[in-house]
């Protein structure tokens, strides 16, 4: 009888004299303390041995001599069968202490839900028996005892010893909104509740000011989590200082401190925000750690009051953290945010974004939740990031990113910025640092003492039905759509010593090709780092072989679409193709961030501000206001763009790297609008202009005036039909095979109308057409065939045109056989050959194609 069907027991030293030959095929081995030893010491290091690796364990060990190979082998799957067990059941156990956990927020969120509905069941029986009194008390003026006159939330500082006093009012208050019903919350949308969630989060617009509140579980003890949340800036990319001028110990073990915060502004359009505020630090009964703080009134302003110049003032409420024990280990985290951001001082249309809890939510306490699950992660091992980095490095890469973009858009003058066109005039606002500061590295002294300085190109521009995430999502899929390699080439030259040239002096080809090679992303993939390189090659012929590639480090935000309403962020800068821990970085990118208008808001949004930077560009329907029911729709779906392009420079170049900085971001600007445009949900602009559809009777006129000016002039039918007329027409000229476009005869030529063929050549729509002048799709010897031929056309009214190339919006070159030029005039005046009655000027490219 076999082996493997013999027991051994341990008691027995002989073995095989206790050998019961009736066994059956149901029995096992047992193994002695040392065989299993032995067996251990294999498992460690190859936990799945082959077959000739367990006849060789056989050899090794003579203790398992007397166990066949194929017993073996079944130890070993057995042995695999109880780690897995062993790591399921622990698996187990930690998702069933979140359940529980997460179970004990839901009932007490549920319990402070059923107060929150008895409350407003009282008020409202409270309301209707002031609507309908009993007529004995219709004089009684007794009733007016009820109401009392909220006190302003800001408190003296001027008076240390009250400091205790304001600091029990401010936890009162806070505890009331985090675990009780002083605040009327409401689930925010998209954010549900369950086992996978980060946390439960609730917004509030029916308070003073703007409210968010949060709360979930992490796996980190409550003193290491409330000595994250209290240094604000290492996680908030909002906050640019926080500093504590005076600390007093509580008499209850607890301190309180007097802190200066500065925060960045999103956008260029408004200023940013300080706060000066009492933050209570203390303990409560039941052992959780609570961190609260409101608003003082008084004159802190930090150590500079001259930097503080440039901030607004805003309010905190009482707000702050609520750290509890949870049994098995770990925290549970409650949440508030409670700001009053004095939208009163912004620009109308910007108010929005300084009224929307979702946003404050957002950027304050989503992130805090986000960031202590993300450091709770990368501490248990988690997190596995690329190329070998620690996650900490990586997070301070992210973090100096969002910072130098920070403020670049700011241009802070404490951090040496200064303006060169400071006038208004123009769309594009440009800066100069030129301290040795103005270098964002994470070790001062590696900082490279040839730079110059750094000039920034800035901008903010609202933009109509785009959704932020799929713009921000195409700009960063489609670099070549927008951006100028020669550009970037610059820029990336220009972080090593002594390399400074202008743009074009080296001409470099970009190939095509981008790489994303993805470095990390946080724990729900709202923000992802990663490397890109753009290959490239110089087009000198000294340097044909010569690799040019860019590398670019690069974070992206908000480009989920199911995450609507938030903010959605490509920021990239140039890296040496080393990624040295300490490398310098001069951040530029693209933020879009949403403004939620409130219910009933129908302003026109041409008219609702007249102060924002290149919003006249994106104007494309009539200036008169439209019914009541298109202004709601064409003020839904608003965001604002704010574009940062930053350019290191030496001194003497500093003139014409401001010359092209414009340039450049103005380029940009009109790619960004033109992508807006074609990524735009069909059918929900109402602001298009009734002219540019193609079904308007504008289109239907404009039409006749072609066909008929083209068999007038050429003494052939356009559409070589001679029954066509009316809607037919339209639509066969809209179906036409050669490309048909109409340009306006101005100074500067813009198309105003174009077939489908002539859309699909151009790469664009019937809206973004209108941006186009006529030199822009020419190339040198399109542009100066079509001017030679120009005067001819203007006298005889037509001109046949040479094949050639034209370019479409997105860059791409256009070949054609022919193209054939006359002027349009209006119905009646083809007779009249008189310039100053031509309505506009059509051009047909026969038999196109791209190149």
């Amino acid at each position: 009888m076999s082996m493997a069907m013999t027991q051994h027991r341990e008691s027995n030293s002989s073995g095989g004299s206790s050998i019961d030959k009736n066994l059956d095929s149901g029995k096992y081995v047992r193994y002695t303390a040392e065989q299993v030893e032995a067996l251990e010491r294999v498992y460690t290091k190859c936990p799945k041995p082959s077959s000739m690796r367990r006849q060789q364990l056989i050899r090794e060990f003579p203790i398992l001599s007397n166990i066949e190979p194929k017993q073996i082998k079944v130890w070993f799957q057995n042995r695999r069968c109880r780690e897995k067990q062993r790591k399921e059941a622990s698996q187990l156990q930690t998702v069933n202490r979140k359940l529980t956990a997460m179970n004990k927020l839901l009932m007490e969120e549920n319990n402070r839900l059923q107060k929150q509905v008895s409350q407003l069941v009282s008020e409202n029986g409270y309301m209707r028996h002031q609507l309908h009194p009993p007529s004995a008390r219709a004089t009684d003026g007794s009733c007016d005892s009820v109401v009392t006159t909220p006190q302003h939330s800001m408190r003296d500082a001027n008076n240390p010893a009250g400091f205790l006093s304001i600091a029990e009012e401010t936890l009162a208050e806070f505890l009331s909104k985090a675990t009780g019903t002083a605040v009327d919350w409401v689930q925010m949308p998209g954010m549900k509740p369950g086992p996978e969630s980060v946390g439960i989060f609730a917004i509030s617009e029916s308070c003073t000011g703007v409210a968010a509140r949060a709360c979930g579980l992490v796996s980190l003890e409550p003193t290491k989590v409330a000595e994250i949340l209290k240094d604000r800036p290492s996680w908030s990319r909002e906050c640019r200082s926080l500093e504590v001028f005076t600390t007093v110990p509580a008499g209850n073990g607890g301190t309180i401190e007097l802190v200066y915060t500065q925060t960045y502004a999103p956008t260029t359009l408004a200023p940013a925000r300080d706060f000066w505020t009492l933050r209570y630090t203390t303990t409560l009964g039941n052992d959780s750690l609570v961190v609260c703080e409101r608003s003082l009134s008084g004159s802190g302003a930090g150590p500079n009051a001259v930097a503080a110049s440039q901030f607004v003032r805003a309010e905190v409420l009482p707000s702050g953290y609520l750290i509890r024990p949870c049994e098995g280990g770990g925290s549970i985290i409650h949440i508030v945010d409670h700001l009053n951001l004095q939208a009163w001082s912004v620009p109308e249309v910007m108010r929005p974004l300084y009224e929307s809890a979702k946003m404050v939510a957002q950027k304050m306490t989503i992130a805090a939740l986000r960031y202590i699950r993300q450091i709770a992660q990368e501490t248990s091992g988690e997190v596995v990031y690329g190329l070998g980095r620690q996650p900490a490095v990586l997070r301070t890469f992210s973090q100096r990113l969002s910072r130098g973009f920070n403020n670049a858009v700011n241009g802070f003058n404490d951090d040496g910025w200064s303006l060169l066109n400071c006038d208004g005039a123009e769309d594009v606002i440009i800066a100069v640092n030129s301290t040795k500061n103005s270098i964002g590295t994470s070790n001062p002294a590696s900082s490279l003492t040839s730079f110059g300085g750094i000039l920034c190109a800035k901008a903010s521009m609202l933009l109509q039905d785009t959704p932020p995430s799929v713009l921000i999502r195409f700009l960063r899929e489609h670099r070549s759509e927008w951006a100028d390699f020669n550009v970037d080439a610059y820029s990336a030259a220009s972080l090593k010593a002594g390399s400074y040239a202008y743009p074009g002096m080296r001409p470099t080809k970009f190939t095509g090709n981008q790489i994303i090679m993805p470095l990390g992303h946080t724990i729900e993939h709202e923000e992802m780092l990663e490397v890109i390189r753009l290959e490239g090659h110089s087009l000198a012929q000294e340097d044909a072989f010569v690799s040019r590639d860019i590398h670019l480090l690069q974070i992206c935000s908000g480009v989920d679409e199911n995450s609507a309403g938030l903010c959605s962020e490509l920021i990239f800068a140039p890296i040496n193709e080393m990624f040295p821990d300490d490398a310098p970085l001069v951040p530029s990118g693209f933020r879009i961030m949403p403004l939620d208008s409130k219910p009933g808001d129908k302003k026109d949004v041409t008219t609702a501000n007249q102060t924002l930077d290149l919003t006249s560009g994106l104007e494309v329907g009539p200036s008169t206001n439209n019914a009541a029911g298109d202004a709601s729709s064409c003020y839904s779906n608003r965001s604002v763009l704010t574009i940062a392009f930053q350019f290191p420079f030496d001194s003497s170049l500093q003139d014409n790297i401001a010359l092209m900085a414009i340039q450049y971001v103005r380029s940009v600007i009109s790619s960004v609008q033109r992508i807006a445009m074609a990524i735009s949900p069909p059918g929900i602009n109402p602001a298009i202009s009734a002219k540019s559809s193609p079904g308007s009777p504008e289109a239907l006129t404009l039409t006749h005036w072609i066909c008929q000016s083209y068999s007038y002039h050429l003494g052939m039918e356009l559409l070589r039909f001679d029954t066509v007329v009316g809607d037919s027409m339209l639509k066969h000229l809209w179906h036409h095979q050669d490309a048909i476009l109409c340009c306006s005869l101005k100074s500067l030529p813009v198309f105003v109308f174009a077939n489908q063929s002539g859309l699909d050549m151009m790469e664009t729509t019937l809206v973004a057409l209108q941006d186009i002048t006529l030199d822009k799709i020419f190339d040198e010897s399109g542009r100066k065939a079509f001017f030679a031929d120009f005067a001819k056309l203007m006298q005889q009214g037509f001109a046949y045109l040479p094949g050639g190339i034209c370019m479409s919006t997105m860059g791409r070159h256009v070949s054609y056989d022919q193209a054939i030029a006359w002027k349009v005039f209006a119905e009646g005046d083809n007779n009249n050959n008189n310039n100053n009655n031509v309505h506009c000027l059509a051009l047909s490219f026969i038999n196109w194609s791209f190149v």
